[in-house]
């Protein structure tokens, strides 16, 4: 996808002929592990498939540069590619092994809005056209989709955001009413920690679907924020797996609350996080002080982390800058604002922290030495932020994840 989007860069840059280029290697590349995986006699049909789709990157291309700019819709369909070209050669080497398989275009089936980028699933429409579709092949063979992708109900090419292909599985599990989704990655599972800010995490064998939500919205790698969403509503476990160490138990995700000794399941963080200070004496207690502020933000599309009140300040966080600056001149028009960048979410999640006497203190006991900024609980059932300057995080999780592991129930933790 990134080499996609570096050929459409040069595309819109005027510098059509490098972005034919760099397509025409990836063409290479792509017949190359085509071969060794599908061998000659499947190539022959999987061949003109291939160049029809090649050729549709080069239309793309010049379409971009006849544009000037990678606009939304162009973004969307160039992205595109790698995941219709990875999946139709994935079912074509099953074939070659002898394993009946037939190829699902997505974008037949994950129906969308018309937000390119970030399209939302029209779940309605979805499920109707994988039951209509999906349902009928998937009796007869392995059907394999790429994820990521989808269209409007116009045929328009959508995506489903970056990380999005757990997503997708999720929709189309949801869409088949499967048994059990599972999300193949490159770790063992959900662990206790983020394994790049503090190592030595253990593996959360199992946890509940609103646990998992808060952890993958707050920072937690291993899942997209929205992939459970769809197994939620249709109640269909999730297993997370890794596909390099497959005898590997991974996380299974359920509906219900999962009983632990441990009142917290794991500890997830957010980097580069600002912090946006907003005080005004003038609106001391004054009706509509807060709806004037998220109205701004609303405006920007720039979604709110963290909120921390008092009777003439509020404080709060975004992980989006790129409409800062207008946001500060429009708050700077009520009020006085001051920004803090360089900052990081910490957020301990378990169904049982807001029930067990105790946690809050011994988070601050394990942080006496770390400056918090901000803390937030009453907001969620289920976890416990708090801001810390970026450079403090590895000393702050480190400390927490000590206090609250050191022992571990062996039924939820391995």
């Amino acid at each position: 996808t990134n080499r996609l989007l570096a050929a459409a860069d040069k595309a819109a840059a005027g510098n059509l002929e490098g972005a034919l280029r760099d397509a025409e290697q990836l063409r290479e590349f792509h017949y190359s592990e085509a071969r060794a995986v599908c061998g000659e006699s499947m190539m022959a049909r999987l061949d003109p498939q291939l160049e029809a789709l090649f050729g549709a990157l080069d239309e793309t291309l010049e379409a971009i540069a006849r544009e000037g700019s990678v606009t939304p819709l162009l973004w969307d369909e160039t992205a595109s590619y790698g995941e219709r070209l990875s999946s139709l050669i994935v079912a074509s080497a099953f074939t070659a092994l002898g394993v009946q398989s037939s190829h699902l275009d997505a974008r037949e089936v994950l129906i969308t809005d018309g937000r390119h980028t970030q399209a939302l699933p029209l779940y309605s429409k979805t499920y109707s056209r994988f039951q209509e579709r999906a349902v009928p092949m998937i009796d007869q063979a392995v059907t394999v989709m790429g994820g990521f992708i989808g269209s409007t109900a116009q045929g328009v090419t959508t995506t489903l955001g970056r990380g999005g292909s757990d997503f997708s599985a999720s929709i189309a599990g949801a869409g088949i009413g499967a048994e059990e989704i599972q999300i193949w990655t490159d770790v063992d599972g959900m662990l206790t920690c983020d394994p790049r800010v503090a190592p030595g995490g253990r593996l959360v064998r199992v946890i509940s679907f609103a646990e998992a939500a808060e952890l993958a919205y707050f920072g937690a790698k291993v899942l997209h924020p929205s992939t459970v969403l769809p197994a939620v509503e249709k109640n269909i476990p999730v297993r997370i797996l890794n596909s390099r160490r497959p005898e590997a138990e991974g996380t299974r995700i359920v509906a219900g609350t999962v009983p632990s000794r441990n009142p917290v399941k794991s500890i997830a963080c957010k980097r580069d996080i600002t912090v946006v200070n907003i005080r005004s004496l003038r609106m001391l207690m004054a009706h509509g002080f807060l709806r004037r502020i998220f109205e701004v933000f609303d405006r920007y599309r720039t979604p709110v982390d963290m909120v921390s009140t008092s009777e003439v300040s509020v404080s709060l966080t975004i992980d989006r800058t790129d409409q800062l600056e207008a946001i500060e001149a429009e708050l700077q028009k009520i009020a006085e604002v001051s920004i803090l960048k360089g900052q990081a979410i910490i957020c301990l999640v378990g169904d049982a922290i807001r029930e067990t006497p105790g946690v809050s203190a011994r988070v601050f006991h394990a942080l006496r030495q770390v400056n918090v900024r901000m803390i937030s609980q009453g907001a969620s059932l289920l976890n416990l932020s708090l801001v810390v300057d970026d450079g403090e995080l590895v000393e702050a999780v480190n400390a927490l994840h000590g206090e609250f592991f050191a022992e571990v129930d062996p039924e939820v933790f391995a």
